[in-house]
């Protein structure tokens, strides 16, 4: 069986979209998906970002600090319900990532609702640390999400701008595939134009 590894903070719209292909893909080719946590806050701590982008990630480690208490407390797919709950309300509706809407996602994913007591547990990011490692560190350095492991080799991407679906999705998916078999395949790239797409 293949196996597709998937990183996202709740608050990147590349990876909501990299994630809805793959639940795509999970409907016509016979894939183990594993959900897992990375931040883009933590990832861009020490960079030289612009500043209306580091005020962008002000507050976003606390999302992701409910997201790996719910990996660590619960099994993968009850991370990956959660990440469909929080990233339907942040991307799909438009809500904002407070405490609020975090505490709602995790009633829609049917998980108990002190989970939220994480959103301020510091003590956490040590773990976060360690799961954006574990997905970040074999693709390499001046990447993001969405980052994916395909078979065990790590890429930065697919960077998509809709969702393919059906069969459509899983001829994107045997692409994949096919180039994750090559350990000397590394980039294939266009400037990226249009706008997003969630639907």
């Amino acid at each position: 069986m293949a196996t597709a590894d998937l990183w996202f903070d709740p608050l990147c719209p590349f990876a909501w979209i990299t994630s809805r292909w793959i639940r795509e893909v999970e409907q016509v080719r016979d894939i183990d998906v594993q959900w897992h946590v990375m931040s883009l806050a933590y990832l861009n701590k020490d960079k030289d970002i612009p500043a209306e982008y580091r005020e962008m990630l002000q507050g976003t480690e606390k999302p992701v600090r409910v997201a790996i208490k719910i990996a660590q407390e619960h099994d993968n797919a009850a991370l990956g319900e959660w990440y469909t709950a929080i990233g339907t309300r942040r991307h799909n509706n438009g809500e904002d990532l407070t405490r609020e809407t975090v505490a709602a996602s995790l009633a829609d994913a049917g998980l108990p609702a002190e989970l939220i007591e994480a959103w301020d547990d510091e003590s956490l990011d040590e773990a976060v640390a360690t799961s954006h490692h574990e997905g970040m560190d074999p693709v390499g350095d001046d990447v993001g999400t969405p980052t994916i492991h395909i078979n065990g080799s790590a890429f930065f991407g697919p960077v998509l701008s809709k969702i393919p679906r059906g069969e459509e999705a899983g001829e994107l998916w045997d692409g994949a595939v096919a180039v994750a078999k090559f350990p000397y395949f590394y980039e294939l790239k266009r400037s990226r134009t249009g706008d997003l797409d969630f639907s």
